[in-house]
């Protein structure tokens, strides 16, 4: 067992070093492919900067970088950048993104060269600190992280455990959540709560947590993205228990802030004392460096001992007159003097930040933070996971490492989470997935959805989750004329497009000659002007309507679809890739499916749970568009389009007036 065991360890942690080195030669290559105008035209980079210091945060240098032009760019809050003058590539200034204007961007660095204020451009950088953190908490596996392995590998048996009653402190709770928090609460080991799209599982989450807490215990709440995280302090924040969030502040959302460990810190009582430590240690660093340093060229290979004993005496050596001599030795002494006042505060800091942590009932942060050392200050009861199916077992074992027992919530059907490397996708299995498909019997289904109409979740429900999950009473009928929308009674085939009641809208391109899709020269992607081009029509006819741009959201499985269907598209809409919208949702989605050929070739529309997550985003409208003759190659694609035919609309493209 425990041979197999170290082998499977050994294994996850060559899958790491193959991904991480895939996702660094990814951005290398890019860098190296690409023009800084191209990278910036594909939102990677940002260039002609110039950058003014604006303030300090916890440690941290804030550099306001900002230009004349409007800034377009995928680069967000949270996100780590490279800063050069010109080759990305050769620099090693690395900063967090902690907020962006439209004109501005601001980084938090820990030094600010001086090189790095003028004239300098931003790229988007991979994140090395994840991987690196992977494989620490891989190389340091306690009981818990080995039990979980164990139980994923089937070589061990998990206990069974028993519901627990309970009084919900959350009146709105449907009988599902309420019967999976009674059986997480009574598992001994390990426990799954299956939530698929829209059925409250951040909610359920919540009240989890509270429960536990009631019950004496420690919590570390996690989850893969700072969004999640965040989601699970909202529903927190106003209850009574000591909630901190660890991780970096730039990465937590503003109105969260008084929740952050940087910001209790502040507060706490032995604060005023750490700031005393830190402007001393500023102003001796000032006043050190008013004295000669000690560089090679002054040195001429003195010893830092030999230095202070010629300066007692007054004299120079080795062509070094006394006078450099005394001041260099200056500069030792305050630099010593700097180096214990600034080692003195990270001391306090540190004693500080563990009382924060002790005394706190739930500590929340990201998978990969929870393997800071300041996690470690405590001991945990129990680790609650969210977005389990989207994290890697190397991510998600890092808090598990670190309680005594785990609840995993996700969705296993929906997508898994994104592996670069082609020879490390057995990283994309989730431990999620190989323990409800293992023991079934402990995990729990949350069934009510409140997200969307029932004719839009009808099909999902049936196809992916054996029929169970329903409609709340809420939204079953919801539909945009909720939303003050009434169609023209015009004649024509758009007008059973755009009907409110119409809410599952399917429009087939089959008996249109140009409907093929086609390659770009170079791209392994695919595009179809014909598809793009509908939904450029459906969607400009949908805002005549008076629907808000940020109400529409367009998904399309593949990145060509997306660039060419945003370059028709005004800027408030959103069109992005289905791995964009996983977690989210919009009142309507224009879905445009871009496979048609003769062969039936489906390409990675087969795997289904991009089908899943495409279908359960809109709220009150999907209208989908796509070749039925291509797509019914496969059964799912093809009893999708009989149920639209019996449930829907279903349009022809050829008969609707496009405007092209």
């Amino acid at each position: 067992m425990e041979e197999r065991l170290s082998e499977f360890t050994s294994h996850l942690k060559e899958l790491v070093e193959l991904e991480r080195k895939a996702e660094i030669e990814a951005m290398r290559l890019e860098m190296r492919r690409l023009s800084g105008r191209e990278r910036e035209k594909v939102g990677r980079a940002v260039l002609g900067l110039n950058g003014k210091v604006v303030g300090e945060e916890l440690g941290y240098f804030l550099v306001r970088y900002g230009r004349d032009r409007e800034i377009k760019t995928e680069i967000s809050v949270g996100d780590l950048v490279v800063i050069s003058r010109r080759d990305p590539l050769k620099s090693d200034l690395v900063g967090t993104v902690v907020e962006k204007g439209k004109r501005f961007i601001t980084v938090a660095l820990e030094t600010v060269p001086e090189w790095a204020i003028k004239g300098v451009r931003l790229d988007l950088y991979a994140n090395d600190i994840t991987f690196k953190r992977w494989l620490e908490n891989l190389n340091n596996l306690r009981e818990s992280g080995k039990k979980a392995l164990e139980f994923y590998l089937g070589l061990r048996e998990p206990e069974e455990g028993q519901q627990v009653d309970f009084t919900a402190v959350d009146a709105g709770l449907n009988a599902s959540q309420k019967k999976a928090i009674a059986k997480a609460l009574g598992s001994h080991d390990f426990f799954l709560i299956h939530g698929p799209f829209g059925t409250g599982k951040t909610r359920t989450l919540a009240e989890l947590i509270m429960q536990e807490v009631e019950r004496g215990h420690k919590v570390l709440a996690t989850a893969e993205s700072n969004v999640a995280v965040d989601n699970l302090v909202e529903r927190l924040v106003d209850s009574s228990l000591r909630i901190v969030r660890v991780g970096h502040p730039s990465r937590v959302s503003r109105a969260l802030h008084e929740t952050t460990l940087a910001y209790l810190i502040t507060q706490h009582e032995l604060y005023g004392e750490l700031r005393e430590l830190r402007v001393i240690g500023q102003n001796l660093k000032e006043k050190r460096d008013t004295f000669t340093k000690p560089a090679p060229k002054y040195r001429r290979g003195l010893s830092d001992r030999e230095i202070l004993r010629l300066a007692s005496k007054g004299i120079g050596v080795r062509g070094v007159p006394a006078r450099i001599i005394r001041e260099m030795a200056e500069w030792i002494k305050l630099n010593e003097q700097v180096g214990k006042t600034f080692e003195d505060a990270r001391k306090l800091e540190e004693r500080i930040a563990r009382e924060i942590i002790r005394e706190a009932d739930v500590v929340l942060t990201t998978n990969t933070s929870a393997g800071l050392d300041v996690v470690d200050y405590a001991s945990y009861d129990v680790a609650i996971i969210d977005e389990a199916t989207q994290a890697t077992i190397p991510s998600v074992l890092i808090p598990i490492n670190r309680a005594k027992r785990f609840i995993l919530a996700g969705d296993h059907k929906q997508l898994p989470p994104t592996i670069l490397s082609e020879k490390a996708m057995e990283l994309s299995r989730t431990l999620f997935e190989g323990l409800i498909e293992r023991y079934p019997h402990k995990s729990e289904m949350l069934t009510i959805q409140y997200r969307m109409n029932e004719r839009l979740m009808e099909f999902p429900s049936r196809e992916f989750y054996s029929g169970k999950v329903r409609a709340d009473e809420s939204v079953r009928k919801v539909t945009l004329a909720d939303l003050g929308l009434r169609v023209p009674a015009s004649k024509g085939l758009w007008n059973e497009v755009l009907k409110p009641e119409n809410v599952l809208v399917f429009i087939d391109t089959s008996t249109r000659e140009d409907r093929f899709e086609r390659q770009r020269h170079g791209s392994e992607s695919r595009e179809n002007p014909l598809e793009a081009r509908i939904v450029a029509d459906t969607v400009g006819k949908l805002l005549e309507l008076g629907l808000r741009p940020e109400w529409i959201g367009v998904i399309t499985p593949y990145d060509d679809q997306r660039d060419l269907i945003s370059s028709l598209l005004p800027e408030e809409v959103e069109v992005k890739t289905v791995d964009g919208y996983q977690g989210r949702e919009k009142e309507v989605i224009v879905l445009s499916f871009v496979r048609s050929n003769e062969r039936g070739e489906l390409g990675f529309l087969k795997d289904l749970r991009r089908l899943n997550v495409s279908l359960t985003r809109a709220k009150r409208k999907l209208i989908a568009i796509g070749d039925s003759s291509t797509l019914r190659a496969h059964p799912t694609y093809e009893r999708l389009i009989e149920f639209v035919r019996g449930r829907g609309t279903m349009v022809e493209a050829s008969e609707l007036r496009l405007s092209f």
